[in-house]
This record gives structure tokens, sequence and C-alpha cells, in this order.
């Protein structure tokens, strides 16, 4: 799953475009986090990401697919429940139980393909030569007892493309971390961040699945209260939302892996390209690794994922 660590380049971009790249990444990632609705629900499960990572290493494609078809996944839950929860005809329908399990009843049946689409259009997205096709993507559904037609694809592809406006090109985490560890490796030459490079990779996915357990215990540590109220909560989902700070804490966690003798000089850099402070960074960086050397619960087996995704 890792075939686009070996061949990443790095130390080969000039840095006024590295320059201007940061500042419209930092853009994008503020317009995001301005754009937040306080009824913010979250669609990045361990179960569904697990789901889409497992895709991704069994269909052979890059490791920025999974984490593109998770934000394509997002987008889509967020804006397609909006969308039934305003429906009169949902509402009339529901009207002696509660409009989630209405809606639940009514997308439960196609979030599997749902989230198999995304993992598609994210490969087409992608631009190498390892493209889910309607013929592969039937006969890998069939294979994990999904019956599913090209029709039924095309007809999903359709309505995520429509609901999303057609607008696909969204950064994600990974792409966060590959352009602050090309702007690393240009102000500080002496780090290398081709090995950190691979090292994230098993980082940003350990959080990714660790998500939830993660952000409360980073939560906790910073408001110093072990039962955070639900106000305080509520304000956190911008962390929790912040790509900039994940891809500070995922590069932070792994130079204290790789060579803790970097740590000090690697956090005070990235706090000097994007402005987070040191201290936040350390934070999360304490965080995340206390997670990773904790006791791991049982992995859910693989081809059971896609039949119970939701």
């Amino acid at each position: 799953m890792a075939k686009r660590s070996s061949s990443h380049r790095f130390r080969e971009t000039a840095g006024d475009l590295l320059s201007d790249a940061l500042i419209d990444l930092n853009k994008r990632n503020k317009e995001n986090l301005n754009s937040l609705s306080q009824n913010y629900t979250n669609f990045r499960d361990k179960r569904t990401c697990e789901c889409i990572f497992f895709l991704t290493k069994e269909l052979r494609l890059d490791p920025l697919v999974g984490y593109h078809a998770i934000e394509l996944l997002q987008r889509f839950m967020v804006k397609h429940l909006t969308d039934l929860l305003t429906s009169p005809t949902l509402q009339t329908a529901a009207a002696d139980r509660r409009d989630e399990d209405a809606v639940f009843d009514k997308i439960k049946d196609k979030f599997p393909v749902f989230v198999f689409t995304c993992v598609q259009l994210a490969s087409k997205l992608c631009l190498y030569k390892d493209i889910i096709t309607n013929k592969a993507a039937v006969h890998f559904l069939h294979s994990v007892g999904l019956s599913v037609s090209k029709q039924t694809l095309q007809e999903s592809e359709l309505m995520i493309l429509k609901a999303l406006d057609f607008r696909l090109n969204t950064p994600n985490p990974l792409t966060y971390i590959e352009l602050l560890l090309e702007v690393l490796g240009h102000n500080e030459p002496s780090v290398p961040v081709e090995h950190l490079y691979d090292l994230c990779h098993h980082v940003l996915q350990f959080v990714s699945l660790d998500r939830a357990a993660v952000y409360d215990s980073l939560l906790k540590t910073t408001t110093r209260c072990h039962s955070p109220s639900r106000e305080q909560r509520e304000k956190f989902v911008t962390v929790t939302e912040d790509y900039m700070l994940l891809g500070v804490g995922v590069i932070a966690v792994a130079t204290f892996i790789l060579s803790v003798r970097k740590w000090e000089e690697v956090v005070a850099e990235l706090s000097h390209i994007t402005g987070i402070s040191s201290r936040s960074i350390r934070d999360f960086t304490h965080v995340i690794l206390m997670h990773i050397v904790r006791p791991s619960s049982p992995a859910t087996p693989a081809r059971v994922l896609m039949t119970h995704t939701y």
C-alpha cells in the first residue's frame, strides 16, 4: 500500500512555487474550517476508514486515493443527509419517529455502494493507470459478496457528482503532509524527509483509524478537563477538521520515531512554516504517541468490512 511513497520525489520544486502552494493550501484549510456548521456530522468513523483502506490495498491503488475517497464520502454524505432531512416526504414519513431513524433506513442499504463509488471516483482523479473500471468494480464487489450492476454503479457515481456539483478536487490530509514535507526539506536540507514520508503513511493511517479516541484525548489535554462540556466539544470541532494541524502532528510523530534528536528542530521549523505554536504541536505529538504505544484492540476481518460498513 506504500506504492506512492517509493516514487515520490522531494527537493525538486522551486521555493517560490512551494510558498504559493502553501499559502493556497492554508487558505483552503481556513475556508473549510469557517464553513463548518453547528450541526456538523462526521462520517470518518473507524469502520468506514478501515473499509476504504482495505479497498485501496486490495485494488492496488495509490494511498492518496483512499484519503481522497474519505473526503469525497464525507462531503457527499453531509450533503445527501441534509437533502433527505429537509425533504417534505421524509418529514411526513418520520412523523412517529426520529428523522435520523428514517434517514438511516433510507441509506443503509446503499452506503457500501456509496463508499466504493467514492474510491472509484478518487482513483480517476489521481490520473494514474490504476483506475477502477465498472467491469473491474462489479467483479470485485461480487467477490466480497455484494451483487451490484454496472448501472447501479453509474447511477451512484452520477448522484455523488451532482451532490458535490462536480467539485471533487478537495485537499486531503496526505496532501497537506506531502506539501509540508516539501517545504520542510527545502528549508532544512538535513531533515530526512524521504524517510519521514514513508513513516508518515503509517502514522496518518493510525490516526485516521483511531481518530475519535485521539481527538478526544487531545480535547482533554487542551481543556485540562477530564469531562469536557458540550460547548467545549462543539468548539473543538474546528480542531478535528484542521488538516494543517493534523499534517504537522503526523510529521512530528514520525520524526520522534525516526530520529528523536531531530524532533525539536523539526517542531520549531513546522511551527515557523504554519504559524501553529510549538506547544500545540508537542501536545498533539504526545497524544498520538500515547495512543500508538497503548495496547490495541483486535482488528476487524478485512472481508467483513464491505458488508458491514455502516
